[in-house]
């Protein structure tokens, strides 16, 4: 089933619910753009958070999960994405994030160990809420930033607001 992973974890290193005035097909329809967009893009670990590794850069690589697999997020899989959204939105879309981190200059860049996440966006009416899990890897970006930037790039679309943080109050 596409968007949906069977084995998605139970246990989760960060949830974060957004507001939003977008339906479900049209954000999702803008999140499978942005990843695609960000796919193989080089940021300066400053673009993405604050950094932990000096002189580093980041390349992002996200799939889309199909039953027990990602597919890359390229352009055939965004068209395919595109179309099955035509019929229905989903209720819920797997992802997976592979953050590459390289040290140095673009003559001299070494790489580093890299950080692989699952993402989880569980879709409802004019919110959604995104589920973290830190598969393995370093931890060079949190969860928390890895939420941050991708919200970001989502908003950045848009002359309004996209995605709105839900403050949760501490209990």
């Amino acid at each position: 089933m596409i968007g949906f992973y069977e084995n998605f974890p139970v246990n989760i290193h960060r949830i974060e619910t957004f507001v939003t005035p977008l339906s479900s097909k049209r954000l999702q329809r803008r999140i499978i753009q942005v990843l695609h967009d960000i796919n193989r893009r080089t940021f300066s670990f400053e673009e993405v958070a604050c950094p932990t590794v000096p002189e580093c850069t980041i390349i992002f690589e996200a799939g889309l999960a199909e039953a027990k697999s990602f597919n890359y997020i390229d352009e055939e899989e965004t068209r395919k994405v595109l179309n099955a959204l035509r019929k229905a939105p989903f209720q819920t879309m797997d992802f997976f994030c592979a953050l590459r981190y390289y040290k140095g200059t673009e003559e001299n860049k070494t790489p580093l160990k890299f950080d692989y996440y699952l993402m989880r966006v569980v879709f409802g009416k004019n919110a959604v809420e995104i589920q973290v899990f830190h598969e393995r890897g370093p931890r060079y970006i949190s969860p928390e930033d890895i939420v941050a930037f991708l919200v970001n790039e989502v908003n950045k679309t848009s002359s309004r607001r996209t995605l709105k943080r839900v403050e949760v109050e501490p209990s």
